[in-house]
């Protein structure tokens, strides 16, 4: 299973995220849940630094399907847009294959 952590503050604003393990949905390479996942972190992550112009030091190990990240205070509302957009996925992503394969969580920090 793949859980994916958004960790905001009381006020809504987007502090983290961290994304781990494999959804086993089908073999490796078969896999159309971890690769949406996957997609959608990864996007996310590349369009905040490339359209956003935030750097992201995000710690990585493809093989156990592991991505964290820190976000910096204050990010504009493209930067939050780009977050909502990536939790709405995921959460769909939720629904439509069950939390045996993706779980998504919202931690208050």
């Amino acid at each position: 299973m793949t859980t994916v952590i958004f960790r905001k503050t009381r006020q809504g604003e987007y502090r983290g995220l961290k994304c781990s393990g494999h959804a086993e949905y089908a073999e490796q390479g078969s896999d159309i849940v971890c690769a949406a996942l996957s997609v959608l972190v990864i996007n996310t992550l590349n369009s905040l630094e490339e359209l956003c112009r935030i750097a992201i030091k995000p710690d990585t190990d493809e093989e156990s399907g592991f991505i964290a990240c820190d976000f910096p205070e204050g990010m504009d509302e493209k930067a939050v847009l780009l977050l909502d957009s990536l939790a709405l996925g995921c959460v769909s992503i939720e629904k439509q294959y069950g939390k045996k394969y993706c779980k998504v969580k919202f931690e208050e920090v």
